[in-house]
């Protein structure tokens, strides 16, 4: 999977120069209707809770890739919707006490699909840039995860649905799209009556739009 995602990142880079070539492909505030586009990227994420029990107090680096598509919705006000479908790996690194009374560190991995629901609004930074600030709710469905070397949807660990909000700002130069945000988990996404606990991550994306 590792060696993959270098194959993706490199052909991605070499074809960075292409792509800046085609002033046609631009983001155009006053014309655009309807986009669709591609991202890879990165999240830093964590666990959060009410106590150390399973959750955790560390971060963990995942990928995200996926495609999107967005809707302008106003014809005078640059207002687009933006939905998509994501493969993003979240989790976090904490202390695992569920073993008994000595503390084992422990890595919690949560593979999700997510589709985000965003409403972003565009403006021009300049004649070559627009900046996208975006905000809204996404909903996640987990398709793999482990804690140390257990399924991390055995009972008493974590559910495999959440539901959170993302907010953020992207940019796009041409056909090149680049977005930092952050996103939380509102769902209490453990098993366990004994503690909650949360997603939280940071993400970098890069892409193209079309």
């Amino acid at each position: 999977m590792k060696r993959k995602l270098l194959a993706v990142i490199v052909a991605i880079m070499v074809a960075v120069p292409t792509f800046a070539q085609y002033s046609s492909g631009g983001f155009r505030l006053d014309e655009e209707n309807l986009y669709y586009g591609v991202r890879i990227g990165m999240n830093v994420s964590t666990i959060n809770g009410d106590t150390q029990y399973f959750t955790s107090d560390g971060t963990k680096a995942g990928m995200t890739l996926g495609g999107v598509i967005g809707l302008r919705l106003s014809d005078t006000t640059p207002i687009f919707l933006e939905s998509g479908l994501y493969y993003t790996e979240k989790g976090g690194k904490g202390d695992d006490t569920k073993q008994g009374s000595e503390k084992m560190n422990t890595t919690t991995s949560l593979n999700y699909l997510e589709i985000p629901v965003l409403v972003k609004y565009g403006f021009k930074a300049n004649d070559d840039i627009a900046l996208l600030p975006f905000f809204g709710p996404y909903f996640d469905v987990a398709i793999g995860g482990k804690t140390a070397k257990h399924s991390a949807f055995n009972e008493g660990y974590f559910k495999r649905s959440d539901v959170g909000f993302k907010l953020g700002c992207g940019m796009e130069y041409n056909m090149l799209y680049l977005e930092l945000g952050y996103q939380f988990g509102l769902s209490n996404i453990s098993k366990s009556e004994d503690f909650s606990a949360h997603n939280g991550a940071f993400f970098a994306n890069f892409g193209v739009n079309f």
